[in-house]
C-alpha cells in the first residue's frame, strides 16, 4: 500500500491551450484539482516553489486556502527553497497553515534547484556567511526553522508588554504540535539523505540527483533510500521515516490522453551537468495500463517509497488532471498492490 498525491510545479502562459493563463488562474485551479483529488480518493496535493518564475511562489497562502476547501488529503509542498526563506516567519506561516489543515501539513524544504536568476536569494535579503556555501545557508535555515517549529521558548519578553505574557521565553506562534515530524528534506544525494536523516526529517528523492555510481536512476534511487533508512536506524529515531518519490506517469485510456502523450514523453533516464556536478534524470511511463503496470512493478525506487507524487501537467486543466489521477488510482495502483 502506498499513498498517493499529486505533484504541480503550477506554470502558467498566455499561451493557446492553456488553461492556467495567469497567476490567479494557477491559484485557484490548484486549490480545485486538490478538492477533486480527495474526492477521487487521492492522499496527497503537493505543490512545487519556484521564485523569479511564472510557476507557483509564496506557498502558504495557497497552502492554507487549499487546507481550508478539504478535509482529509494530505498538503505539502516539495520544495520549498530554504535559501530563500527567513526561518522564523516561515515558522509562523507554516504553524498557521498547519492549524486551518487540521495538522494535514507535509512540508518539504530543500536547498532548491538551479533558478531563473542569478543568486536570486541575494535580492530576498539573504547571502551565505564567510566560508559558506548557498547550500551551506539552506541547511542552516532549516536548522533554525526545525528548531522553532517545536515549541520551545527562546526569546526574551518585554517586562511590559501590551498584552500578559505566560511565564518564561516566549516561542514562535502560532504553534501547531506534531508538524515537526512532518517535515521532509528534498534530498539530491546520498549524503544529504543521511543528513535529513540525522535530523529526522522524511525523505523527498525527486526524478533527479547527483549520478553517483552510473547504474540506472531508479537503482540509485532506491540505493539512496535504503541508505537513508539506515542512518535513521543508527541515530536511533523513536518514529519510523516515510519517503516519496515522484513520477511522470500518464495512462492512455481515452483520445484524449493519446492526443496528449500518444508518442511517448521522456522514457529513459538522461543525464546532464547541474550546478558542475553530473546529475541523472528519471525517466518517465507513458502507455497502455497493462504496459505501465509491467514497466512500473520493476521501478526500484517507487518500490521502496511509501508515498508516490505524481507530477501533473496543470496547463491542461483541472478536468483532464483530475483525470489522469483517476485513471491511475483506478486502472494502474490496485494491479501493483498500491491500493
Amino acid at each position: 500500500m502506498k499513498k498517493i498525491g499529486f505533484l504541480s510545479f503550477g506554470h502558467w502562459s498566455p499561451e493557446p491551450g492553456s488553461h492556467a493563463r495567469s497567476a490567479q488562474d494557477v491559484l485557484l485551479q490548484s486549490i480545485d484539482l486538490a478538492v477533486a483529488a480527495e474526492e477521487l480518493g487521492a492522499d496527497g496535493a503537493y505543490f512545487r516553489v519556484h521564485h523569479f518564475a511564472r510557476q507557483l511562489g509564496s506557498p502558504f497562502p495557497l497552502l492554507a486556502a487549499v487546507g481550508a476547501r478539504t478535509k482529509t488529503i494530505e498538503i505539502g509542498t516539495a520544495v520549498i527553497d530554504m535559501r530563500y526563506e527567513n526561518p522564523l516567519y516561515m515558522a509562523e506561516d507554516a504553524g498557521a497553515a498547519d492549524l486551518i489543515s487540521q495538522g494535514r501539513l507535509q512540508l518539504g524544504i530543500s536547498r532548491g534547484s538551479p533558478e531563473q536568476v542569478i543568486d536570486g536569494w541575494r535580492y530576498f535579503g539573504y547571502q551565505p556567511a564567510e566560508g559558506e556555501s548557498d547550500a551551506d545557508m539552506a541547511r542552516r535555515h532549516a536548522e533554525v526553522f526545525l528548531n522553532v517549529i517545536q515549541g520551545h521558548g527562546f526569546a526574551k519578553p518585554n517586562p511590559r508588554p501590551m498584552f500578559p505574557n505566560p511565564p518564561g521565553p516566549l516561542r514562535i506562534e502560532p504553534h501547531s504540535p506534531g508538524l515537526r515530524e512532518r517535515i521532509w528534506w528534498g534530498a539530491g544525494s546520498n549524503a544529504t539523505a543521511k543528513w535529513a536523516a540525522t535530523l529526522g526529517m522524511n525523505l523527498q528523492s525527486s526524478t533527479l540527483k547527483d549520478d553517483e555510481n552510473g547504474k540506472p536512476f531508479h537503482v540509485q534511487q532506491a540505493e539512496q533510500i535504503r541508505t537513508y533508512r539506515e542512518t535513521w536506524a543508527e541515530i536511533g529515531h523513536e518514529r519510523a521515516p516515510r519517503v516519496s518519490v515522484s513520477r511522470s506517469i500518464f495512462p492512455l485510456i481515452d483520445d484524449r490522453d493519446r492526443m496528449y502523450f500518444g508518442r511517448g514523453g521522456k522514457e529513459s533516464d538522461q543525464v546532464g551537468m547541474i550546478d558542475q556536478t553530473r546529475s541523472i534524470f528519471g525517466r518517465g511511463y507513458t502507455g497502455e495500463p497493462e504496459r505501465l503496470i509491467e514497466e512500473l512493478r520493476g521501478d526500484e525506487g517507487i518500490a521502496e517509497a511509501d508515498t508516490l507524487l505524481l507530477t501533473v501537467p496543470n496547463q491542461l486543466g483541472v478536468d483532464y488532471n483530475a483525470h489522469v489521477i483517476e485513471g491511475i488510482l483506478k486502472h494502474v495502483a490496485p494491479a501493483l498492490g498500491w491500493r
